[in-house]
């Protein structure tokens, strides 16, 4: 055996060794009545690095309370942590450190602090777990945080203005974050990124949120898989940002003057695919949008299924279900350099003579009626009257004021099973 391999095969004994020690001397620290201490903040002081402490039901009104140490601090039969209006209730400053099983009310309010239920800041491998949330400013605030999981927490805000009231979830210039199974409900909005990177997030509830279900900018390379966006006052939001996926999400009952579906906001490079956009003002409004490829979703009873700007280049709209909307697509100039073939239309009129599924005559979605309510928002009062119809059926004969180029080639006779 040569000395490089003596030396490696010694190394990874004396770890092993070291870690096995390690978790040898771990121990249980217990919390509560009748236990080691009653305080949770002395429970933190006897604990060491790889040390769990275990805290009783009942109601604890520490607020300010700081992990500085990587430990499990775990709540049984969900104790309260009551920061009695004070400031942030909890902190987190330490890697592998694990929050998990507490119901934590009544945080401070500051409209120039962000003050949080649940603050982790400058860490990694960081986990909030199963907890409750209940009118703190913010529900659970991550800054500059690595390779950490937010999963299955319940965060609810009480804050009726939006001056007032933080995000559920904020996270802020951090990478490799996993967020799953959270409920989040009454906040300003209900998940904010910024800066946020190679994340996964995944099976969440926003709903009746102040703004937005979900606002993120400049946060690249996500994946957003079944979430539910659900009765916000404007939507959500996707701004600045690039190489994002979003798969089998619901954006539902999003009505308002200025509300949608979805947001997209100078977004590129992207892929939309499996989402259900039902009963929003707009399912979803694009600007400034480049090389997204949307394909597969659902665009039922909205009032305008999509509005793209004349901005919008190179996207792919194909293999979509337009059904029940009022408008189906909506735009403001007359170039159009994107592709929307291959969809299926329950206004299209066309016939299919060959069998083979596509209609024989293209289909144009934008309506005369459409592109007149877009400058003269005064005009929607005629809708469905007669006036109404005969401009867009003398439309449909002979294109004047919609975009010639904007149209479905190969529309699909039949919906698509999505």
């Amino acid at each position: 055996m040569n000395n490089k391999i003596k030396f490696n095969y010694g190394f990874l004994c004396l770890v092993s060794i070291l870690l096995l020690t390690s978790t040898l001397s771990a121990k249980t620290i217990l919390v509560g009545k009748s236990r080691a201490t009653t305080s949770i903040k002395e429970g933190i002081k006897m604990a060491r690095h790889g040390d769990t402490i275990l805290v009783d039901k009942g109601v604890y009104k520490e607020g300010s309370i700081l992990v500085d140490k990587e430990i499990i601090l775990k709540g049984i039969g969900q104790p309260i942590i009551d920061g009695e209006f004070k400031g942030t209730v909890l902190t987190v400053r330490s890697n592998y450190a694990t929050v998990e099983g507490f119901k934590i009310i009544n945080g401070g309010r500051s409209e120039t602090k962000d003050l949080a239920g649940i603050l982790v800041h400058d860490s990694y491998g960081v986990t909030i777990l199963n907890n409750i949330l209940d009118n703190t400013n913010f529900g659970i605030l991550f800054q500059n945080v690595f390779n950490s999981t937010i999963k299955n927490n319940k965060i609810t805000g009480e804050n009726k203005l939006e001056a007032q009231s933080g995000n559920g979830i904020h996270c802020w210039r951090s990478d490799s974050l996993l967020i799953i199974g959270n409920t989040i409900t009454g906040h300003r909005d209900g998940l904010y990124f910024e800066f946020v990177r190679h994340s996964l997030i995944w099976r969440n509830i926003s709903t009746k949120n102040i703004r937005y279900g979900i606002h993120f900018m400049f946060s690249h390379y996500d994946t957003y898989i079944g979430n539910v966006f659900e009765e916000n006052e404007s939507g959500v939001a996707v701004m600045f940002t690039t190489n994002i996926h979003m798969y089998n999400n619901h954006f539902i009952n999003n009505w308002g003057d200025a509300a949608y579906g979805i947001l997209l906001k100078e977004i590129s490079d992207s892929e939309i695919s499996g989402n259900y956009f039902n009963q929003n003002t707009v399912g979803i409004v694009m600007d400034g949008c480049s090389r997204i490829k949307m394909e597969k979703n659902r665009f039922y009873n909205n009032g305008w299924a999509l509005k793209i700007s004349s901005s919008s280049d190179d996207n792919v709209i194909t293999n979509n279900n337009f059904i029940g909307n009022t408008f189906d697509i909506s735009t403001n100039g007359s170039l159009v350099l994107n592709d929307f073939n291959g969809n299926y239309w329950d206004k299209y009129e066309g016939y299919d003579i060959n069998k083979d599924k596509i209609g024989d005559v293209p289909y144009r979605p934008v309506s005369m009626y459409s592109m007149i309510i877009e400058n003269n928002p005064a005009a929607l009062m005629l809708f469905r009257s007669l006036i109404v119809t005969l401009l867009d059926k003398s439309e449909k004969i002979l294109p004047g004021i919609t975009p010639e180029q904007l149209k479905d080639d190969r529309p699909l006779m039949n919906k698509l099973a999505l």
